[in-house]
């Protein structure tokens, strides 16, 4: 799904799974993802579940879609200069 300022949320189930698992990525060179506002992406929220984590997986959609909402956290995704970084914005983001 290409939600939109400059943020993708690739997201699907897999048989074989055991738990849900998320990846972010910030990319150094944004990419066409036919977002809803065609514009480049730059930041990626992967998440795959298990097949039968219905009720979870879309928990876990919200929250994603909660985090890139909020503008100024967007800003500090994207002015995280490692991985570290990256996961300590995400760590001080509130549930």
């Amino acid at each position: 799904t290409g939600f939109g300022n400059g943020v993708a949320i690739p997201h699907g189930k897999i048989a074989g799974l055991k738990r849900i698992y998320g990846l972010v990525a910030h990319l150094s060179e944004p990419i066409d993802y036919k977002a809803i506002d065609s514009g480049p992406v730059d930041l990626v929220f992967l998440l795959l579940s298990p097949p039968d984590a219905g009720a979870d997986h879309l928990k876990a959609l919200a929250a994603i879609s909660r985090v890139v909402r909020h503008a100024p956290t967007l800003e500090k995704l994207r002015g995280a200069r490692s991985p570290d970084a990256l996961t300590a914005v995400l760590m001080g983001v509130d549930e």
